[in-house]
């Protein structure tokens, strides 16, 4: 008798004692023993294998031993067969299925993409079945294999929890809470990216939807808070520019941006101007976003006196005192400070809101002079903050649709933002005593719906911006500057633009415009990683935290 012939001879004796074929183990070893015969015999052995498992638990190990056996055999045939029954292995018998989910984890590395498909819907199968269990399999590997096979795994994990997480996970808490513990021994060494990943999956369980400062606590974690900051360390700028955009969500939904906000004011602004400009991007002007974006948001009293001197110099440092009137030319040798906008909204956009939780900083006895000297640099702004908005806005008229996409015009859009909120909260700061009353909406964040980006003179130059919906990353300056009177606009050589000067006003001192203005323009967004070795010897860029 051939060994087929006795595969399904004994096959035929425990399907005839149905409920009683555990009291058949002679018959089951046969089987367990043909994955060594011939191809037939061991498709025939992965089928009865799974058919029978769960009457013979002494010999389950071996069953399971037998079944990993044929997910390696060089026939891919069979392979895929024994990949796709391993699940069912799991039904009657749960307890195996972390060590099958580990198992399947492993052969997310095939290189064959029907194979790799038949493992990932035998996961899924898993996952669906006994979630926190496959989670367990899963990180086995996340924590404990190699490269390859964590970033299968950890890729795996993304997509099933997007795909199936509110139907499978949210039923249950405690395998929600059990995921996010799971994660959080992960983070211990990570990846930029993997970071970025493990963040998605924890803001998407409902465990997690009000734990805003428990997300913003991991990661400032990450974010290595207590080292000193060093400006000339790309991996250390990195990582703190990719933590403080991946928690800046958390702030706006209520977690206290106190321990970021206090290292960007005591470590990285007074070393500000050692930052360099990386891959065309402005190191200086991300940090003063950044700053922005987490001044209105959960900061104590104690944190806000202790930042807004450090932060008023600051803006004083981009905000110069009117030239003298008698200075009637501007030449090479006198040539007056360039209003550096993009830098200044970031900088009053931050004070104004300190401010307002400490307005005895400018309203005190002891503070007369400082808001006398504060009130003659806010007018030399303004004054060229208008001149600006005027002639944006005159640009800008008229166009629509696809003239609003040309990329000149969209910088001009951005630069019509930018003057347009800092002309509003100086305006704030002129009332006696000051006023905290505007809103703005920082210009490289994308208007509210209802609200248009700027104020415009006509319904059509308020279609201008409000047809602009394009979500910027970031802002940097470029210089216009005043031509003679009664020229007409032109562009000049590189990112220079030379505007029209407004009849009745001259180029020198006494009309309060200065002869460089630097303006923003669209800017690529920062998302690159670079580190230190850590851990799996992996960096910031393409490794470890």
């Amino acid at each position: 008798m051939s060994g087929v012939e006795e595969l399904y001879k004994q096959f035929g004796i425990l399907a005839d004692a149905k409920e009683k074929a555990g009291e058949h183990e002679d018959a089951f070893s046969f089987i367990l023993a043909a994955v060594k015969g011939s191809q037939p015999e061991k498709r025939l052995a992965s089928q009865f294998i799974t058919r029978f498992f769960k009457f013979f638990p002494k010999l389950q190990e071996n069953a399971i031993d037998a079944m990993l056996d044929l997910c390696e055999d060089e026939d891919n045939m069979i392979r895929r067969q024994a990949i796709k029954g391993l699940p069912d292995l799991c039904k009657d018998t749960p307890e195996h299925l972390p060590r099958i989910a580990d198992v399947l984890t492993q052969l997310l590395q095939s290189e064959d993409p029907t194979e790799l498909s038949i493992v990932r819907n035998a996961l899924t199968s898993l996952f669906k079945m006994e979630p926190k269990g496959t989670i367990g399999g899963l990180f086995s590997q996340i924590l404990n294999g190699e490269e390859v096979s964590r970033e299968s795994a950890i890729k795996f994990l993304s997509s099933v929890v997007e795909e199936y997480g509110k139907t499978v996970l949210h039923p249950s808490q405690e395998t929600e809470e059990y995921l996010v513990e799971e994660i959080k021994k992960a983070m211990t060494d990570v990846t930029g990216e993997e970071f970025r990943t493990f963040m998605n999956i924890l803001s998407s369980l409902k465990v997690m939807a009000s734990a805003h400062q428990e997300l913003a606590d991991i990661v400032t974690e990450q974010a290595e808070l207590a080292q000193a900051f060093q400006p000339t360390d790309a991996d250390m700028v990195d990582r703190f520019l990719s933590c403080a955009r991946q928690v800046l969500p958390y702030f706006v939904k209520g977690a206290s941006a106190q321990a970021f906000f206090s290292y960007m004011v005591t470590s990285i602004l007074p070393k500000l101007n050692e930052l360099a400009t990386t891959d065309g991007d402005d190191m200086k002007l991300e940090m003063l976003k950044l700053c922005a974006e987490m001044s209105p948001h959960g900061l104590t009293d104690e944190n806000v006196k202790a930042s807004i001197e450090p932060i008023y110099n600051l803006l004083l440092e981009y905000m110069p005192l009117p030239p003298g009137e008698e200075e009637e030319t501007i030449t090479e040798e006198n040539a007056q400070p360039k209003l550096q906008f993009s830098y200044v909204e970031c900088l009053i956009f931050t004070f104004h809101q300190l401010a307002k939780k400490n307005p005895e900083f400018l309203t005190d006895a002891s503070a007369a002079e400082r808001l006398k000297d504060f009130r003659l640099r806010l007018q030399y702004f303004a004054q060229g903050c208008q001149v600006y908005i005027k002639q944006l806005r005159l640009s800008l008229q008229g166009k629509t649709g696809p003239a609003l996409q040309e990329e000149e015009n969209k910088i001009k859009i951005v630069a019509l933002r930018t003057t347009t909120n800092i002309n509003a909260i100086i305006k704030d700061l002129f009332h006696n005593p000051p006023a905290f009353k505007s809103s703005v909406t920082l210009s490289w964040k994308t208007p509210a719906k209802n609200q248009p980006s700027t104020p415009m003179s006509t319904k059509e130059d308020r279609s201008t911006v409000v047809d602009e919906k394009r979500k910027r990353a970031g802002i940097t300056p470029i210089t216009f500057d005043l031509p003679p009177e009664n020229k007409s606009p032109k562009k000049s050589k590189g990112n220079t633009i030379t505007v029209y000067t407004p009849p009745g006003r001259r180029t020198g001192a006494s009309n309060g415009v200065v002869k460089g203005q630097s303006m923003p323009n669209g800017n690529r967004g920062r998302g690159g990683f670079r580190g230190r070795n850590r851990g799996r010897g992996r960096g910031w860029r393409g490794g470890r935290f």
